[in-house]
């Protein structure tokens, strides 16, 4: 029987959970809607690769400065200090914090506006001197979006150190809008539209929604401006000595889209925004089912592991995975099943033509076998983390990347586009394995046998799901006129039959169930 104070946990595990999954499914929603309309007004080709490696030389500055985990690093400092119900402290520690972070961000971006052509000739061989200026004008535009995205990382953080969830998930949901916006006003009714609007959007996305509306939310949570000069802080020791791993690493989380793109240059025209495409599909359900369940559990985690119950944060953990890891399973099923009507659903209007829905869809099929790896991984790793063992999950990432190069290389010369999509899932199987085998060698394989058996009971029905809903695509699209509104019947209908058959099952639903 689980005892009161575990269900409580989980209880508020599980609202914290159902917030960010609703937030994150709408910004998912958004994140589709915006590149239904990227593909609309500018296709699969040469436009669409240089906007989407204009991203490339900002995401890099981020990870410099560990902008990806400066919530999963400071949360658990701040955490701390709230348990010990010092929240002076923690407004100190937070600002002490925060001011070389800044600084150092606005530098970095400083120095890379001189370089940014030079690095994209490096990184995208397959790119001509035209799309490299293109590519490296609109780079310029967002660029100084990092700012805005470092200092709103940084108040996420205080208000999930709060347990406070809903402000911060509306955060990318203004982003995407804002982008969505910018690309309709610059380019709508233009005979030859660009993505310069795209760009602006996403700097404008980055201000009002990443750094202001967060700014209020950590506002409303008792953060204040420093009322006197910023001092030393102990905690700026610490939380270096907690991200440096995390800057040092080369993380295949986050170098994994990288090498996708490299590769995905050398193809002909489309090939980056094929691999793109097919990945932001992919990342749905991953967003949906994985991010809001990692998100939403880390808090409760790490102060878990302030308050030394480490045997309850491994049980909370492998509850967790449990979850991940039968939804994933049906929603992989669910994505191999309906890749091309999916596919054509989102995105086959305007420029983006049947060919480009042929490659995207085969890219989604690939990239759909790594769903539950995605998963699984975002809660491992944030076990991790919360136990303050930065390293482990850095050195096994390190060691992921620089094997997924050469499955990358070989995929590519053996598969073309399909073979990267296949790589990406290759090598997140590779690093999840890995974690796992750490995490529980760390913490005592107890908790890893329902996992497994969990595993074992929903792979098999959701191969089962996946057939079904295949079988029923097929016999939908024979018997239904082509268009826009069969392909949703299709996608809703036989999306339905791959997930409850995945989850339909009673022992499926009692292995759930039990804790």
């Amino acid at each position: 029987m689980t005892p009161p104070s575990r269900r409580g946990l989980y209880h508020r595990m599980g609202v914290a959970a159902a917030i960010v999954a609703g937030g994150v499914l709408v910004s998912r929603l958004l994140g589709l809607v915006r590149q239904v309309v990227f593909a609309w007004m500018l296709g699969a080709g040469s436009t669409g690769d240089e906007y989407f490696v204009a991203f490339l030389i900002p995401d890099l500055l981020n990870y410099l400065l560990a902008g990806a985990y400066m919530a999963i690093t400071l949360i658990p400092l701040l955490t701390r200090r709230f348990a010990a119900g010092d929240e002076a402290d923690a407004r100190q520690a937070f600002w002490a914090i925060a001011r070389p972070l800044t600084i150092g961000i606005v530098l970095l971006v400083i120095v890379a506006m001189p370089l940014v052509e030079p690095l994209l000739r490096i990184v995208e061989p397959g790119f001509t001197e035209a799309q490299v200026a293109e590519a490296g004008r609109l780079t310029r535009i967002v660029l100084p979006a990092q700012i805005f995205f470092v200092l709103g990382q940084l108040l996420t953080a205080w208000q999930f150190a709060r347990e406070k969830f809903l402000i911060p998930t509306l955060g990318p949901i203004v982003y995407n809008l804002a982008i969505i916006a910018g690309g309709l006003l610059g380019g709508f009714g233009r005979d030859d539209p660009s993505a310069t609007g795209f760009a602006w959007g996403a700097l404008a996305g980055a201000v009002l929604g990443i750094f202001a509306l967060q700014a209020w939310g950590a506002w409303r949570e008792g953060l204040r401006l420093p009322g006197e000069r910023i001092r030393r802080h102990p905690a700026v020791r610490r939380y270096f000595a907690l991200a440096v791993p995390l800057m040092l690493g080369q993380s295949l989380v986050v170098f994994d889209e990288q090498l996708g793109r490299t590769f995905g240059s050398l193809h002909a025209d489309g090939g980056v925004s094929w691999l793109t495409f097919g990945r932001q599909t992919m990342l749905v359900p991953v967003g949906v089912i994985a991010q809001a369940a990692g998100v939403a559990t880390y808090p409760f985690l790490a102060r878990l592991a302030a308050e030394g119950k480490y045997s309850e944060l491994s049980r909370a953990v492998g509850q967790a995975l449990r979850y991940v890891l039968a939804l994933s399973l049906a929603a992989a099923a669910a994505l191999m099943a309906l890749s091309q009507p999916l596919v054509r659903l989102l995105y086959e209007r305007g420029s983006f033509d049947a060919a480009d829905t042929v490659a995207t869809a085969g890219a989604v099929v690939f990239f759909a076998i790594g769903v539950p790896m995605w998963g699984i991984q975002q809660i491992l790793a944030r076990g991790f983390y919360a136990r303050e063992e930065m390293w482990a999950p850095v050195v096994v990432g390190t060691l992921a990347t620089v094997a997924a190069v050469p499955i990358y290389w070989l995929l590519d010369e053996a598969m073309g586009v399909d073979g990267l999509a296949l790589a990406s899932s290759l090598a997140i199987t590779l690093y999840t394995a890995a974690l796992a085998v750490l995490w529980y060698r760390r913490t005592g394989t107890a908790e890893a046998r329902p996992v497994a058996a969990t595993g074992l009971r929903v792979l098999p029905v959701a191969a089962v799901g996946c057939v079904a809903a295949f079988g029923l695509s097929n016999w939908l699209a024979g018997r239904l006129a082509a268009g826009w509104l069969a392909d949703a019947v299709v996608v809703a209908l036989a999306g339905a039959v791959a997930v409850v058959i995945a989850l339909g099952p009673p022992w499926v639903r009692r292995d759930l169930k039990r804790r």
